[in-house]
């Protein structure tokens, strides 16, 4: 069991990176979202055990916190 939750982050990380190399439209601020969103999603995934409401959760809080970083108003 312990393996398959190996592959499962490995394969999450996997995409997330390759997700990531079709921001080159963004914005600054759109890129920083999408950053925190994963970013979010594979602390709150380790912090849970893996739970798929602690990876939610963490995808939601780190998009919004990604989302505010470098906001001038």
């Amino acid at each position: 069991m312990k393996n398959i939750k190996q592959l499962a982050v490995s394969a999450t990380i996997a995409t997330l990176a390759l997700g990531l190399t079709a921001c080159s439209g963004m914005s600054q601020q759109d890129k920083n979202t999408a950053i925190g969103a994963g970013a979010g999603a594979v602390v709150g995934g380790v912090l849970t055990g893996g739970s798929a409401v602690g990876t939610v959760g963490g995808a939601a809080v780190g998009g919004v916190i990604g989302n505010q970083t470098g906001k001038t108003n």
